[in-house]
């Protein structure tokens, strides 16, 4: 089983910032982990992940686009297994890919930027929910809180004192953007999403 990870910048061609640096850096900080990642069409992209870090990769990914406010990033999550596996993500072939595929054309009708599809429909539909409701807040992230929610997740074993001091601000504004981020409940669903996706995966 694997996860695959589809998305598109929202409205690219109105963006003049780095986004595309950005993009790049956040899929390799990712495949470090030995995952595979592709863009394509200009402004579209697909990375392989471990599926028990498909919502924090997605929140990763999301933090590193919208620094470049006003860019935002659609995704669709898709867990499942693998029928043949190529050089290319995008020529790769399985119940991943389809899942990814499926949720992520069922945002643009949806109205939302994130969604989540596997095997298993109720557990789809609990996830989704949870995912919707983060969106409220990640959707609305500014650039400073998506700021600190990126170097949070790159460090996740720092203090706020230490990320203060790499972000160069004040520990007040660390924990500020962080707390407007809601950052902690962030990790808490993460954490939930963990939980339940252990319950389905095949041991």
């Amino acid at each position: 089983m694997i996860c695959i990870i589809t998305g598109d910048i929202v409205g690219s061609r109105k963006i003049k910032d780095n986004w595309l640096a950005d993009l790049k850096s956040a899929l390799k900080q990712v495949s470090e982990q030995n995952s595979k990642w592709e863009i394509y069409r200009g402004d579209s992209f697909q990375v392989e992940v471990e599926p028990e870090n498909a919502i924090k990769t997605a929140a990763y990914l999301k933090a590193c686009i919208r620094v470049n406010k006003p860019a935002d990033v659609r995704m669709g999550i898709g867990i499942g297994a693998v029928k043949s596996k190529r050089k290319k993500l995008s020529e790769s072939d399985g119940d991943a890919f389809v899942n990814s595929g499926g949720a992520f054309d069922s945002l643009k009708q949806a109205k939302v930027n994130l969604a989540i599809k596997t095997d298993f429909p109720e557990f789809d539909e609990e996830i989704n929910v949870m995912i919707r409701l983060a969106l409220i807040t990640m959707d609305s992230w500014g650039i400073v809180a998506a700021e600190m929610v990126k170097l949070a997740l790159e460090h996740e074993n720092l203090l706020q004192s230490e990320l203060a001091v790499i972000s160069g601000r004040t520990q007040s504004s660390v924990s500020e953007a962080l707390k407007r981020a809601h950052y902690s409940e962030l990790m808490d669903m993460d954490k939930l999403f963990r939980k339940k996706l252990n319950q389905i995966l095949p041991k």
